[in-house]
């Protein structure tokens, strides 16, 4: 499996306003819609759940994640977004 390289600048503008995971050096993982990123790549996310070994830990709201803190970020699929939906059901 061949990794293209892609850059972030414009990667993570497209995902403003979309649900995204972002996984931190530590283990957890936060999802929620990202609000904004700064030119140092900090991110805003609002409606964020947090994960830790894949077990819901709860809703924090609106958080702020310090760019050396992050791992990776990836988008959700929106299929993904409304399987979610219908399980919180």
């Amino acid at each position: 499996m061949a990794t293209i390289p892609v850059n972030p600048k414009p990667f993570l503008n497209n995902l403003t306003g979309k649900v995204v995971i972002v996984k931190l050096k530590w283990g957890m993982e936060y999802k929620g819609y990202l609000v904004s990123v700064d030119a140092y790549m900090n991110l805003q996310l609002a409606n964020t759940e947090e994960y830790i070994d894949g077990q819901f830990t709860g809703n924090l709201g609106e958080i702020f994640i310090r760019c050396n803190n992050v791992l990776y970020l990836r988008g959700v699929p929106e299929d993904e977004e409304i399987e979610d939906a219908e399980q919180d059901e």
